[in-house]
């Protein structure tokens, strides 16, 4: 298969062409796709150097596949070209979540929904992805009444830039704080992406209205508060969950273990939890700090850690991939 990774020169296009290559995804051509200024850079598959091509020279190629991590307005721009051409988009941008012509998936979740007749399939957020992964079982046998989810985000989110600029706050030098609007390191942001009117940030919003997208429950009332932390190994998460119907924690527990993707960490007696150091370069959802919330009924704690560059991003797009190949 003609594979086209677009924004290939990205931290997640970078993982894309990786985790293509180690889940040995049945790729005859690789096309490496970025901006015009990058084109003719290198980047590396299978520990083979590949240079990047125009979007125009793309097309040109005829791929079958593309995955898009080129940001919202490219995407817009571009995904429905390479639809008309036979080519399945999967995009890892904002632009397609929430239109109600494309399906927004997690393959563990809500795979089967795919049809031949989808060619641009979104991709979601990150920290969407990482939540609804282990509360999607949950909710089938339990039913979610409300979310109440507060992340730690890792800088790898914003890109290479903030990468760079958290350590080179941490090493002494001075920063332009071009990624963010205040220094990162030793410090807290309660802030991604832009806010909007109501006070929420749109990084927020994507976790209320993705959640209910995925788990087809636009009933489920979600409050989320998302916030940058100066680690890179992956995407931190607090969750509240209330449930309709009474559970244990034994049940839970029981659930999760057998919940494709998600690892079970859960021993605080002997300091078992999921931390992101430890999460960076899997591909699973950790899950641990299980608590029953006695100030609401049915209510649940649970903590989930996530590499974001992986099932985050780019492993789950390439999960979505693989569905075609049945």
């Amino acid at each position: 298969m003609k594979v086209a990774v677009v924004g290939a020169t990205g931290l997640v296009g970078e993982n894309m062409l990786e985790v293509l290559y180690e889940r040995r995804f049945p790729v005859s051509e690789i096309i490496p796709v970025a901006s015009e200024r990058s084109v003719g850079k290198k980047v590396l598959f299978g520990g083979k150097e590949y240079t990047v091509v125009s979007v125009d020279e793309a097309l040109a190629r005829r791929p079958q596949l593309a995955l898009f991590s080129a940001g919202a307005t490219a995407s817009g721009e571009l995904a429905p070209r390479f639809a008309a051409i036979g080519c399945r988009v999967v995009d890892n941008s904002s632009r397609w979540r929430m239109d109600p012509a494309v399906k927004l998936i997690v393959p563990e979740i809500n795979g089967h929904i795919l049809t031949g007749d989808d060619y641009i399939i979104a991709n979601p957020n990150c920290s969407t992805i990482q939540m609804v992964l282990p509360l999607a079982p949950l909710h089938r046998r339990f039913g979610i009444k409300r979310i109440v989810v507060s992340t730690y985000q890792s800088v790898t989110g914003t890109g290479r830039k903030a990468v760079e600029e958290l350590f080179s706050e941490r090493s002494g030098k001075e920063t332009a704080c071009e990624a963010y609007p205040y220094p990162i390191d030793l410090n807290i942001l309660p802030h991604i992406d832009s806010f909007l009117e109501d006070g929420y940030t749109k990084e927020e919003m994507k976790m209320v209205n993705e959640t209910r997208k995925i788990l087809d429950a636009p009933q489920i009332g979600v409050s989320a508060t998302t916030v940058r932390v100066p680690v890179t190994g992956g995407h931190s998460e607090s969750v509240n969950v209330e449930f309709e119907q009474p559970y244990t924690l034994e049940e839970v527990r029981q659930i999760l273990e057998n919940t494709e993707g998600v690892v079970l960490q859960d021993k605080p007696q002997e300091m078992l939890y999921p931390m992101p150091l430890y999460a960076q370069g899997r591909d699973e959802v950790f899950v641990g700090r299980l608590r029953r919330d006695p100030s609401a009924p049915n209510a649940l704690n649970l903590w989930c850690v996530a590499d974001n560059l992986r099932k985050g991003a780019a492993t789950n797009a390439v999960q979505i991939a693989e569905l075609f190949l049945n």
